[in-house]
Formats: C-alpha cells, sequence, structure tokens
C-alpha cells in the first residue's frame, strides 16, 4: 500500500535544455535533477541528442501530477519554434 501512495505523489516534470551549441531540448522524467546529471554524462542515460552538446543547462521546467499530462504538454513543447520556446522560458523569469 506504501508503494501505491508514493506512486500517486509522484511528480512528473517536462524540460527544457539548453545545450553548449545553443540549441533547446525537451524531455520529461519523473527525477529532473538526475537527469540533467544523466544528460551532461555524470550518470548513465541522456538522451543521445545531448550527448554530442554537452554542457546542458535546465531553463525551464514545469511539473504535473501525473505521466499523460506531463508528455502531452511535452509533445505540445516539441511543437513549438525555437521563438516560441525562448518566449515560454523569458516568461517563466
Amino acid at each position: 500500500m506504501a508503494n501505491k501512495d508514493a506512486k500517486s505523489e509522484e511528480r512528473h516534470y517536462v524540460y527544457l535544455v539548453r545545450c553548449a551549441d545553443d540549441s533547446l531540448y525537451c524531455g520529461w522524467t519523473t527525477d529532473l535533477e538526475r537527469r540533467m546529471e544523466a544528460h551532461n554524462g555524470h550518470v548513465p542515460g541522456g538522451a543521445k541528442y545531448t550527448r554530442g552538446r554537452r554542457p546542458v543547462t535546465l531553463v525551464y521546467s514545469e511539473s504535473f501530477y501525473n505521466k499523460q499530462d506531463a508528455q502531452r504538454r511535452e509533445y505540445a513543447i516539441k511543437q513549438m519554434t525555437k521563438t516560441k520556446k525562448l518566449q515560454l522560458i523569458e516568461g517563466a523569469k
């Protein structure tokens, strides 16, 4: 039962990172800190896209209570132009 309670409180994050080549990468995770470590090569994992564009810096994130909402938002952000993504980042500051 405790495991189910922990799952129901788990947060899902959609994030944008700025890569060393100034490109932006969008993804989702349940552990933002670990995912950033993975993207930067400190722990196994990370997206193939970011491996050749290190270091990456977290520039934006949103949190959700369920995976589906996070994945929908990730998809919506990935459909945005870079200009729209930059506006999203600036609006969060």
